[in-house]
Formats: structure tokens, sequence, C-alpha cells
């Protein structure tokens, strides 16, 4: 097994700063003979501007590791640090303050509210937030090129494919500029077209803005525009793979599959 501290394929960690630290986190559901151990002390960091992936079984603590980050479950024990906060001791508005400016959220089934246009529903967290949308309206023109989204910006959901409705949310996700920008499985509800679609979109945001990005996924396709990857079972961290900076997606997305493969059949010696 590789350990999530190894060096990169290339050797090197081009000296960017931590600005996500997972330390020795668990999670435990039940108690006594019901009792669950969803996450095992799981420790990893993530840096900034980095895509990373976390990939595991159903069941192996993936979403739970998340939704400890979006402050959705409060972890058993350990501690989570973003840009120099352990965000354990947040209550109140400090907590608000996380989920609204701190992190981005990109769920499966898009969560778009039926009722607002498309533009409203990205500018709908600025509003909870007293940030004054007027304000914000070019930077929606911004990610409405960079997303693909410009033509539907005054539609509303039901007028909309499922692609255009997961692009809508990645904007709604990103328009408060978060520190990181999590992801729930968001190719999960869409076509192989459209999730290559949006995949490529979360690349260039990625490459162009530095945007940081956590991508939990299933999907090897998806997985493969990430820059390194986590395998999650069991509650741990069984392998990582970090892709080098020559490396095709292509190659990439073999040696995911082999890993998938790998942690399918329960083997500790991959690679």
């Amino acid at each position: 097994m590789n350990h999530s501290n190894n060096k990169s394929d290339n050797g090197s960690d081009h000296g960017s700063k931590k600005i996500l630290q997972i330390e020795n986190l668990t999670k435990t559901y039940g108690k006594g003979t019901s009792k669950t151990e969803a996450l095992k002390g799981i420790t990893f960091d993530v840096l900034e501007g980095e895509f990373l992936g976390i990939m595991g079984a159903s069941g192996s603590g993936k979403t739970t590791l998340l939704n400890c980050i979006a402050t959705m479950l409060r972890p058993t024990s350990g501690r989570i640090i973003l840009t120099g906060q352990d965000i354990s001791g947040f209550r109140g508005g400090s907590l608000a303050d996380y989920r609204g400016r701190k992190i981005g959220y990109l769920f499966q089934e898009f969560e778009l509210l039926d009722n607002l246009t498309a533009r409203e529903n990205i500018l709908l967290p600025l509003c909870l937030h007293g940030v004054a949308a007027g304000k914000a309206q070019e930077e929606v023109r911004a990610l409405a090129e960079l997303l693909d989204i410009a033509p539907v910006l005054d539609k509303f959901p039901s007028q909309m494919s499922g692609g255009q409705k997961q692009r809508i949310a990645a904007a709604r996700a990103l328009i408060s500029d978060p520190d990181i920008l999590l992801c729930d499985e968001p190719t999960g509800a869409l076509d192989s077209r459209n999730s290559k679609i949006l995949m490529d979109r979360l690349g260039d945001i990625n490459k162009r803005r530095r945007k940081t990005i956590l991508l939990v996924t299933h999907d090897a396709n998806a997985a493969s525009y990430c820059s390194r990857i986590l395998f999650i079972q069991d509650g741990g961290i069984f392998h990582e793979l970090r892709r080098s900076e020559t490396e095709t997606t292509a190659d990439f997305y073999g040696r995911i599959v082999t890993v998938m493969a790998q942690l399918g059949g329960g083997s500790a010696n991959v690679l």
C-alpha cells in the first residue's frame, strides 16, 4: 500500500501549501454490538490548487468523509483543518460562514430550486449571506462562459437538461469563491456525454482558476481528471495514485481501473 504522504510520480509536490488537513479522523455509528466504524483514523492533506479524487466501494466511508468535511456530520474524533483553522470549533456565525464562503458543495442530484431561474439559483448563496447580488453579476457571466450555461441563465430547472442543471449547480457552488469545491458523485445522475462535459469544465476551473477540488466518485472516467486519487476501503486509505505530468488521461484511467479491480478483490498489494 502507498501512503498518502508519498511524493508524486515526478518526485514533486510543487511546493504548494496545504489547504486542507485531515488528521486521524474517525466516525463511529451506533453502540455496542451494533457499532459501525465508518472512518478508522484517516489522515491526509490536500494541497492548494490540487484536484483530489476519493474512490471506494459503496459503504467504504468516502461519503462519510466528505460529509464530515462539509460539517453535515460531526466526526467522532480527529481534526479537520481548512486554511489553518480547526473547523470542529465552529459554531453559529462562524459555522455558517464556513459553509457559505469557505466550501462549495456540488451534489449528485443538483438540488436546484424549481421555482428559481438558473441565474437566481446561482446567486442564492450570496443572498443568504447578505452579499448584494448586483456585485456578483460579472462573476455569474464569467462562470456562465466557463461552464457553457449562458443560454439557460433565465430558464427554470424544468426547462434544462440534466447536464445543464449540474453545471448550474457547479456555478452556484463556485459563486462565493470558496477555498475548496467538494463534489459528491457529480456525474452520478448524468449520461456519459454530459459527464464528460462537466468534468472537462471542472478540469478547466481547476487549471485556470487554481481552484482546489475534492471529488468523491466511483466513476473511473471522472477520476481520470484528478491529479491524485485516494482509494478508501473499510474506513481507511487502501492505496494512492498520483498522476505524473507527462501521463495522459487515458493512461491514468488504465491505472485507476487496475486499482479498482484489486480493491474489489480485497488485495492490499496493488501495483
